[in-house]
């Protein structure tokens, strides 16, 4: 990727006559740990202790250990760690398998390990684990991410489907130029984006972006740029790129918002693009970052410029490529005076 070839020059509130020219040099995410701290959203609900989870057996239950079969089973914390899979760490689910020992592990990894115990090297054979899976059927058990803030409970067989969705659940890095595997909250990724990836960061919710690449025929794998914008108390990541769509490139921009989905949905940006008289414009709702850079890329949802255009766009001459992308981000905010439930856009200055 040609990285080095494109430059943007921005103006961030505040009515500056001088644009800030600045490169977006990416590098590839380093391999560091994830954030394992508050979560954001955490302050909307109750926490749990990290170290000790709520009970996860319903009903009464006494402190005292409880005999199921011929399985002893001591206090909550004790259960769960007894239902985890000692190849995969995950829970385990009926089928659940055991060797001659007593040694269990669920049954996607009873064929990993080619039908030998982890544990002691046993033959495994085909002894299905009752009673745990009695056991399971009895639980109800804290969400994975309660240490971030989530307070739910569910039965068993319920508490993986939740957690595929849960609110609390790890951000993925948003960067779109590497395959990046942190996760963390939002302030976390923030920090990282600006310090790992070396990402652009501004102030303000409207922007005034100069693009441009000395060879626009040139399109291999994708060109693209990063770059973060704070208003409303919220975080922004605006994308622009170029990648091949059918036999030609195309440039495309879009908006993607650092939260969950239904808080995207407060917000609609606009970009506008153009040049000799003429201009494209786009208007839409930020995708939230759960959703892939690659999902909202090949979605369409954003502007979309063909070559021929931006090329038109940047002066005709067709050997530089030009673009001077606009924009701006607002809030939706209800109007209670009005019956009809209207939204008004709250802009800021």
């Amino acid at each position: 990727m040609e990285l080095d070839s494109i430059e943007c020059i921005s103006t961030v509130d505040g009515g500056a006559n001088e644009d800030r020219e600045f490169r977006n040099l990416h590098h590839g995410g380093g391999n560091i740990h994830s954030h394992h701290g508050h979560h954001p959203l955490s302050h909307q609900h109750p926490q749990f202790s990290a170290s000790k989870p709520p009970n996860p057996i319903g009903g009464n239950v006494s402190p005292a250990t409880n005999i199921v079969g011929t399985i002893a089973i001591a206090p909550a914390t004790s259960v769960h760690e007894l239902l985890e899979c000692p190849v995969c760490t995950n829970s385990m689910y009926p089928p659940i398998h055991q060797c001659h020992n007593g040694h269990t592990l669920c049954s996607t990894c009873k064929t990993r390990v080619h039908n030998r115990c982890p544990t002691c090297r046993q033959e495994l054979g085909d002894i299905r684990c009752l009673a745990l899976e009695k056991v399971a059927e009895s639980l109800e058990l804290p969400c994975k991410y309660y240490p971030l803030g989530c307070p739910e409970i569910f039965p068993y067989y319920s508490k993986l489907k939740h957690e595929t969705s849960c609110n609390f659940r790890p951000y993925n890095c948003p960067y779109a130029g590497s395959e990046c595997s942190i996760v963390g909250d939002i302030p976390f990724l923030v920090s990282h984006l600006r310090d790992d990836h070396k990402v652009d960061m501004h102030t303000g919710c409207t922007f005034n972006h100069r693009y441009v690449k000395s060879n626009p025929r040139e399109v291999e794998n994708a060109t693209w740029m990063l770059t973060v914008f704070h208003c409303f108390g919220q975080y922004f990541c605006l994308h622009f790129e170029a990648f091949q769509l059918g036999m030609a490139p195309v440039y495309m921009a879009f908006l993607r918002f650092m939260g969950d989905e239904a808080d995207a949905r407060n917000y609609s940006y606009s970009l506008e693009v153009g040049g000799n008289g003429r201009k494209l414009t786009w208007e839409g709702t930020p995708r939230s970052i759960r959703d892939s850079h690659r999902k909202v890329r090949d979605s369409h949802d954003g502007l979309i410029i063909q070559r021929n255009m931006a090329l038109f766009f940047s002066g005709g001459d067709r050997k530089e490529l030009k673009l001077r992308i606009t924009g701006r981000i607002w809030k939706e905010q209800q109007n209670n005076n009005t019956d009809g439930g209207v939204f008004i856009p709250n802009l800021c200055s």
